[in-house]
């Protein structure tokens, strides 16, 4: 099961890379496998991964094996896996239009894409705090419960999914939608939906 994630974990960031939704050696992407993760490890590039680019760790972040360096955002995932059972897979990027909202301050809460709020509701920011500080992730974990994508502040994006596909599809879709927000700011700003079709979307989720 942990050699199938890590080739799913290859595969789906080495498209992302493709895509420069992570570029350089930023972010970092994790699996839940029972009671382990396996997680990129500090200073992989999740584009060009490989074999040793991985730890499993345990949810107190202990290395039980692989690359003794895990990701130094590993209490980011942990923590996302034990608010969520239904969530098997995070994805930590610093995608370029994703990353443009959340250096900005400003969350992805207008209601302009019928399919972006089926899907997600909002996207809120969460208050800047140090990379891989134990600040961060109470910042940043408030909004766990509710939200599948959360941007941090001065920093980028998070992104939970039921597997390894969903989150990277999620982050493909909300990447794509911040440029088309920035691209429509540029023509005149996007029309906001009416209350009313924002309410037979919202029905749609419920049923």
């Amino acid at each position: 099961m942990l050699e199938s994630l890590k080739k799913e974990i290859i595969e789906y960031g080495m498209l992302a890379g493709e895509k420069n939704f992570t570029p350089g050696i930023s972010g970092n992407i994790s699996a839940k496998c029972e009671n382990q993760v396996i997680i990129t490890a500090s200073g992989s590039a999740n584009g060009y991964l490989s074999e040793g680019d991985f730890s499993v760790i345990d949810f107190d972040g202990n290395v039980v094996t692989g690359n003794e360096k895990p990701s130094t955002e590993k209490f980011l995932h942990i923590e996302y896996y034990k608010q969520r059972p239904d969530i098997n897979c995070v994805f930590h990027t610093h995608s370029p239009y994703l990353t443009a909202y959340a250096s900005a301050g400003i969350p992805l809460d207008m209601n302009v894409s019928p399919e972006i709020i089926y899907c997600f509701g909002k996207i809120p920011v969460a208050e800047y705090a140090l990379p891989g500080s134990v600040e961060l992730v109470e910042n940043t974990s408030k909004y766990f419960k509710e939200y599948d994508v959360i941007l941090m502040k001065n920093h980028g994006v998070i992104i939970a999914g039921q597997n390894v596909k969903d989150a990277y599809l999620k982050l493909e879709l909300v990447e794509a939608y911040a440029k088309t927000n920035i691209c429509a700011k540029i023509l005149g700003g996007a029309k906001i939906l009416e209350e009313n079709e924002v309410r037979k979307i919202y029905e749609l989720r419920n049923k």
